[in-house]
C-alpha cells in the first residue's frame, strides 16, 4: 500500500479566512492533487490578527508532525510567516518543497513589519536542496505582484510562477500549484 504524501497548507490572515476564503483554496488543491495526497489545513490562532508570536509555535507543532518529503505551502501572510519560521528554525524532517502563494514580502522594498521581516539572505537560510515555488496572480490588489519579484531576488533558487488574470486568491484555483507539487514527488 502506498503512503499518502503530506501537504501542509497554512492559511492567510484575517477574520473568517480559514472557513470563508482559504478553504476554497484547500478544496481546489485537494481536488487537483487527487488521491495519494493528504492536505492538512490547521486553523491558525488569532487569524484576525496574525502574528509570529502566536502563529510560530503552532507552525512548529505542525511541522514536527510531518513525515519526510512533506510539502509545506502557505497563502498570503501565512506564507510569509511560514517562510520566516523556516529560516528561524528549519524543520527536523526533510521537506519535499516549499510553496508560497500570493505572499506579501515583509522587508526592504515590501511591506514594513519588524516582527516577521525577512532576512536579505533568505534563500541561503531555507533548507538546502528543497525546491521553492512562488505563485502570484498578476491581478493581485492585496499583495502587489512586485512582491513576487522581491521573493525571486531574495530566493534565487525559487521558481517564479506569475499568473495573468488571477487575484489574491488565485481565483480559487490552485491547479498550477498542484502541478508543481506533483512534479516534486517524481
Amino acid at each position: 500500500m502506498t503512503e499518502s504524501r503530506q501537504v501542509l497548507f497554512i492559511q492567510g490572515g484575517g477574520a473568517g479566512v480559514h472557513d470563508e476564503w482559504d478553504d476554497k483554496l484547500v478544496d481546489s488543491l485537494r481536488r487537483e492533487l487527487g488521491t495519494g495526497y493528504e492536505v492538512r489545513y490547521p486553523r491558525m490562532p488569532d487569524e484576525d490578527d496574525p502574528s509570529y508570536a502566536s502563529w510560530g509555535p503552532a507552525l512548529r507543532r505542525e511541522l514536527a508532525a510531518l513525515a519526510d518529503g512533506a510539502v509545506v505551502a502557505g497563502h498570503s501572510v501565512g506564507a510569509t510567516i511560514l517562510v520566516h519560521a523556516l529560516t528561524e528554525r528549519p524543520p527536523e524532517r526533510a521537506l519535499g518543497a516549499i510553496v508560497l502563494v500570493a505572499a506579501p514580502f515583509v522587508g526592504a522594498g515590501g511591506w514594513p513589519g519588524e516582527e516577521f521581516a525577512l532576512p536579505h539572505d533568505l534563500g541561503t537560510r531555507l533548507p538546502h536542496g528543497v525546491p521553492v515555488h512562488v505563485f502570484h496572480g498578476l491581478g493581485d490588489e492585496t499583495a502587489p505582484p512586485a512582491h513576487a519579484d522581491l521573493y525571486a531576488h531574495a530566493i534565487p533558487q525559487a521558481r517564479l510562477h506569475l499568473l495573468p488574470g488571477r487575484d489574491h486568491q488565485l481565483n480559487d484555483d490552485l491547479s498550477e500549484v498542484a502541478t508543481a507539487i506533483r512534479r516534486t514527488a517524481r
